[in-house]
Parts: structure tokens; sequence; C-alpha cells
């Protein structure tokens, strides 16, 4: 999508602002946002999709993502490796819709809504909604009327954004903005840390109480990968 289309549908929201939208295998345009898009997923949505197919991070991570770190990129990127079928077609998309719905990661949820989160300095969080209207999606032409937190609670997006919320005070961290980068090691220990969880699990201390906690709730292990990383990294 060029940089011009993007400046022409995309806007602002405000948090009480009443947007039209809906969309359902009726519409004509039906899984076409599942195509030809660079998909980056979180750590919360590799746990989720892994879960869903039975598959621990490591191999979901080979079969189903590409890793990149751009020049300007503080840790490196992971995106859904799309379907080579001229398409770019997500593969987990078919006729009938997404395959791994109640489990799809928070982008997919979110749209047509965009989130942006930012650190301030006092440790509280700015978040800013944008609506994205592109030409071809005809969910805008429904009638049914939401706002964005009608909407946040209809996609179950509460989870996705209080975990990824978490990652801005690594993210974010005032120590970047003054210059700091994280070595080729720190990346890679981002990467295995954060989105190849079942590894991060395994070397966890044997036989604590706290490890024993963590091994039963995912949601819990992954803050504690973020918060033990964020440590690591920055010293607080």
């Amino acid at each position: 999508m060029s940089l011009n289309l993007l400046a022409d549908h995309v806007r602002p929201l405000m948090a009480d602002e009443r947007f039209r939208f809906r969309c359902h295998p009726g519409v004509g345009c039906f899984t076409e946002c599942c195509r030809e898009l660079e998909l980056a997923l979180s750590p919360y949505d590799v746990l989720r999709l892994a879960k869903r197919l039975g598959l621990d991070s490591a191999h979901f991570l080979d079969r189903f993502a590409v890793v990149e770190q751009g020049e300007d990129d503080l840790f490196p990127r992971v995106f859904l490796a799309m379907v080579d079928d001229s398409r770019a077609s997500c593969p987990f998309v078919d006729r009938n819709g997404c395959t791994v719905y109640t489990d799809r990661p928070a982008a997919c949820r979110t749209y047509p809504l965009g989130r942006g989160a930012s650190l301030k300095e006092d440790g509280t969080v700015t978040i800013l909604h944008v609506l994205l209207t592109e030409p071809h999606c005809q969910g805008f032409a429904e009638q049914e009327e939401q706002d964005v937190a009608a909407w946040t609670a209809d996609q179950g997006l509460a989870v996705y954004q209080r975990l990824n919320d978490l990652l801005l005070p690594l993210l974010q961290h005032p120590k970047t903005k003054t210059g700091w980068r994280p070595s080729d090691a720190q990346c890679q220990q981002y990467l295995t840390t954060l989105y190849d969880l079942d590894r991060f699990r395994d070397e966890l201390p044997k036989a604590t109480p706290e490890r024993e906690a963590l091994l039963a709730d995912d949601e819990r292990l992954l803050t504690h990968a973020i918060h033990h990383l964020t440590l690591d990294f920055y010293g607080d």
C-alpha cells in the first residue's frame, strides 16, 4: 500500500467516536484483507497460535514465521510467513474464512482500527487510535455502529493489549533514546526468550515453587519473560 493511500485513508479516532463496520462472509471482499500484507506477530500472538496448532514455539517459528531486522529496528521483528500463491495469502485462511479465528493475531482483531501505544517519562502509557478505511473494504457499508471500547470487547483484544503493552518498557526504555542498542547476542536473546517461550520455560530453575506456577500459566510465563529480559538488558 502506498504512503499516499495511507495518508488519504487513515485518520485519528476519538475513544467515544462511533464508526460503521462489520465483517462477515456476506461482504464481497471477505478474506481479501488476509492477503498481500505484512503481518507482524507479537510474542503473545505466537504463543496463542502455536498452542492452537499443537506446536511448540520453535516449530511454529520454523514453519510459519519470518524474522527480519531493518536498520532502524531496535530488535528483530517477527512476521507471519505468507503462502507463495501469487497473492501472498495468510496460511490460515481458506474459502470459509480464518481457520484459527479464536486465536487470530491482535492485528487481525484490531482491524479496521490501528492502535499505537507510547511510554511517557513518568511511566504512564499514551494510547492513540486511528481508523483505516481501505477503499477495497466493503465492511464500512454495513449499518452496525460501534466505538473503540465496543470493538475492543467484541474482538477479545483486552488480553492482547495488556500483554503487548508490557513490552513498552523493553522497546521504549529511556536508555534507547540516548543511543543504547542491543548487541547481536542480545537480539538473539530477545527472540529466544519472548518468541520461543517453550525454550525459556525449559531453562527456568528446576524444582522451585515459582517454576511450577509459571509452568501452569502461559500468560504469567510471558509476563515473567518480559520482566526478566528488561531487567537483564537495562538493569531496572
